[in-house]
């Protein structure tokens, strides 16, 4: 055995999966399994033939990290397994893991947001699609964990569920409207000891309608309540102007709602204004929070809205709907492992910060010296 065989983070995490396979039939050791399937995601394989052919031509630089007892597993072995390990464990050895290597400090904006793998979904059998809610951190930008819902309608249930996997206690936590529900605000801060900013639409049709009338009639007065904070971003590049003005009061003691609503302590509006050329729209959004100074729910508001980059990056750099694979367990768990190997090459901040992410996965699938340096900083 080499002196790196079976060392680090990931293995002390993942190493523990139960295996259900029958012990006569199995040839693989599950975590030389996991771990291919990992690095060569990591590598800009998508598919299991790639995987197994990636294997095979990295073999050498494999048995650096792995055993190998009976050499590299065909592409049916990864497939077998990704479609029998239990989703749940795996997404708990993930969030383990992720708490292990992600920085939480107080203030720290954990998004909470669902993304639907549209190729998972099969109309001919009336299968819908899976829909994943995860949980992002604003300090590195990484996934936290997942939880899988049948549709989108299921994330209300799937977020208290995702919730109880996290350790994020002093950070701010968002949602979207759908996911505003007095049960996730109360679990936020009673027993998670954190924060939230909150979106607000009709569905929760008085509260909504009292905001959108408060600062309606704060804006015709020209904000001059002094009793109503502000913050200001702008952001310019590639022709795009997108200016946004956030108004924070905590001034709602008028409120009956608050009593409704845990640590309930102000309310915020704002504008968004995006100017491409000539063309120019505007909207306003509207939240609550048990933030009480502007520049946090301002944080908080223009953060959440990162977690939609992340999934465009899973659609784009690792074709995530392009994906078919839609039986069994294997959806769920091949949504994780891209998540993981995002993560893992996020997280080069220093030997090529300037590449896309795209680019790092085609570094990888070139270089075992720049998969080492992953290996390093990640595992």
């Amino acid at each position: 055995m080499s002196d790196k065989q079976y060392e680090g983070s990931f293995f002390n995490y993942f190493i523990t999966i139960y295996d259900p396979r029958q012990d006569e039939k199995v040839k693989h050791k599950l975590i030389d399994v996991l771990f291919i399937v990992v690095v060569a995601t990591i590598s800009n394989c998508n598919e299991w033939q790639e995987i197994e052919i990636w294997a095979r031509e990295r073999e050498e630089w494999l048995r650096k990290y792995l055993e190998l007892p009976n050499g590299i597993p065909s592409q049916y072995t990864y497939e077998r397994v990704c479609d029998v390990i239990d989703p749940k464990q795996f997404a708990k050895c993930f969030t383990e893991w992720m708490k292990d290597v992600t920085e939480m400090s107080k203030g720290t904006i954990v998004a909470i947001d669902g993304k639907t793998a549209c190729g998972t979904g099969d109309n001919k059998k009336g299968k819908k699609p899976i829909h994943i809610v995860n949980a992002w951190c604003s300090s590195n930008k990484m996934v936290l964990g997942q939880v899988k819902t049948d549709e989108k309608s299921n994330e209300i249930t799937a977020v208290p569920e995702l919730l109880d996997m996290l350790f994020i206690k002093g950070c701010i936590v968002t949602v979207d409207a759908m996911n505003t529900q007095k049960k996730t605000v109360e679990k936020i801060v009673k027993e998670k000891k954190a924060d939230y900013v909150v979106a607000l639409k009709g569905n929760h049709e008085t509260l909504y309608n009292e905001v959108v009338d408060y600062f309606k009639d704060a804006e015709s007065d020209g904000f001059k309540d002094e009793k109503i904070q502000s913050y200001r971003t702008l952001e310019k590049g590639h022709g795009r102007i997108e200016e946004r003005l956030y108004y924070y009061s905590t001034d709602i003691k008028w409120m009956d709602a608050r009593k409704d609503w845990v640590k309930m302590m102000g309310i915020g509006m704002v504008i968004r204004k995006v100017q491409i050329d000539d063309k120019q729209t505007e909207e306003r959004q509207f939240h609550f929070g048990s933030v009480d100074v502007v520049k946090d729910y301002a944080d908080a508001v223009r953060i959440h809205w990162g977690i939609e980059s992340t999934h465009w990056s899973l659609d784009v750099t690792f074709r995530e709907d392009a994906s078919r694979t839609r039986t069994g367990k294997a959806p769920e768990n091949l949504a994780l492992l891209r998540r993981l190997a995002l993560n893992v090459v996020k997280k080069d901040k220093e030997r090529f910060a300037k590449r896309s992410l795209k680019a790092k996965r085609f570094t990888a699938s070139l270089s075992t010296d720049y998969l080492d340096y992953l290996m390093s900083i990640n595992f």
